[in-house]
């Protein structure tokens, strides 16, 4: 059997991390948060100063960054050496990084790693645009969403298992502008990718879905 590419995209806060990442485990594949890519790219763009309206400095940035990951439990996100991975779930850098996003450049950087990534091994990478650009020709597509309140509910969980503390309406009220960044950018809108499963989690465990997945991609293959 060749190298199988499970691309699962969809809107912010819809679980894709946790669902992806033991999705990746039980079928032995690698796991990639293509999302986390941004978000670093926004955290070292505020680190150093640089205007998130400024296209060319960050798409100089996303070109030069050097992010890497392991395969961990739970998967660390290191920027230059250095463990960044509770830094960008911070709600502003996901804030920094829907806008930072949005720039061509950037996502040309980014897209290319993802490739690359993609073409040497088994993959579950998860992201808006993995069915639709990264990989439109993916074995397996999924698009996971749920509503907004859920999706609200499942990042304060998040954020409180980490010490941090933010007002569930002002979740609600960045995932909903969030939502609609990336839903109406020029480049790469999220949308459900061609032959993608569209998946609804409100109301189903997530140890449901991951099964009702890793089913599917054993199907598959």
């Amino acid at each position: 059997m060749g190298n199988i590419r499970v691309a699962i995209d969809g809107p912010a806060g819809a679980g894709k991390s946790t669902v992806s990442r033991e999705v990746a485990r039980q079928l032995g594949f690698v796991y990639l948060d293509s999302g986390a890519m941004y978000r670093a790219v926004a955290f070292a763009a505020i680190a150093k100063g640089i205007s998130l309206t400024d296209a060319a400095a960050l798409t100089t940035l996303a070109n030069d960054i050097d992010i890497t990951f392991d395969q961990s439990v739970p998967p660390r996100v290191f920027l230059g050496g250095t463990d960044v991975t509770s830094d960008i779930r911070l709600p502003e850098i996901g804030t920094a990084a829907s806008i930072v996003s949005q720039i061509p450049g950037v996502r040309v950087a980014m897209v290319r790693q993802q490739q690359h990534l993609g073409a040497r091994d088994s993959i579950v990478m998860e992201g808006r645009d993995i069915g639709t650009v990264v990989f439109p020709d993916a074995e397996v597509k999924i698009y996971l969403t749920a509503s907004v309140g859920e999706r609200a509910r499942r990042r304060a969980g998040e954020l409180v298992a980490t010490g941090k503390f933010v007002a569930l309406d002002d979740i609600e009220q960045q995932i909903s502008e969030r939502d609609y960044r990336d839903m109406n950018r020029d480049d790469s809108p999220l949308r459900v990718a061609d032959g993608a499963w569209e998946l609804n989690t409100d109301g189903i465990v997530i140890d449901d879905v991951i099964t009702m997945i890793v089913s599917r991609v054993r199907t598959h293959s």
